[in-house]
C-alpha cells in the first residue's frame, strides 16, 4: 500500500442544480491546478466557475497546511471532483383555474480531491 499525498475540500448547499455544475466540473477534471484556474477564468458559466475556483484555492490551502514541511513547490492536479445533489426547496407557482404547479429549486454539494503529480497514472 503506497501513501498518496492528497487534500480535499467540500462546498455544500450551492444554489445551482448539479447538472449545470457538472458541465463546468467536467472541463477541469484531471487537470493541473494552474490549467484548471485558467479554464475557469474564461468559462462562460461565470457564477458556477467562481464557486469552483474558490474550492480549488481552499483545497490548495488545506494541502499547504498539511504538507508544507515536506515540499515547497508541489505540482498538484485535480484527481476527482464530485457533484452530488443537495437539498431541494419545493415551491408552488400559481397557474390558471386556481391550480398550482410545483417548482423544485435544487442545490448541490461539491467534493474536490487534489493529488500530487508524481503519483498520477
Amino acid at each position: 500500500m503506497s501513501f498518496e499525498k492528497n487534500s480535499t475540500a467540500s462546498l455544500n448547499g450551492i444554489r445551482c442544480s448539479p447538472r449545470k455544475i457538472r458541465l463546468v466540473a467536467d472541463l477541469i477534471k484531471s487537470k493541473k491546478i494552474q490549467e484548471a484556474l485558467e479554464i475557469l477564468k474564461y468559462t462562460p458559466k461565470r457564477s458556477i466557475s467562481i464557486f469552483i475556483r474558490k474550492l480549488i484555492l481552499s483545497s490548495l490551502s488545506n494541502w499547504n497546511k498539511k504538507y508544507s514541511k515536506m515540499d515547497n513547490s508541489p505540482s498538484l492536479y485535480i484527481k476527482d471532483i464530485r457533484i452530488n445533489q443537495g437539498k431541494t426547496l419545493k415551491r408552488v407557482r400559481p397557474v390558471p383555474q386556481g391550480r398550482g404547479h410545483r417548482i423544485r429549486k435544487r442545490s448541490s454539494n461539491i467534493i474536490l480531491l487534489l493529488v500530487e503529480e508524481k503519483n498520477k497514472k
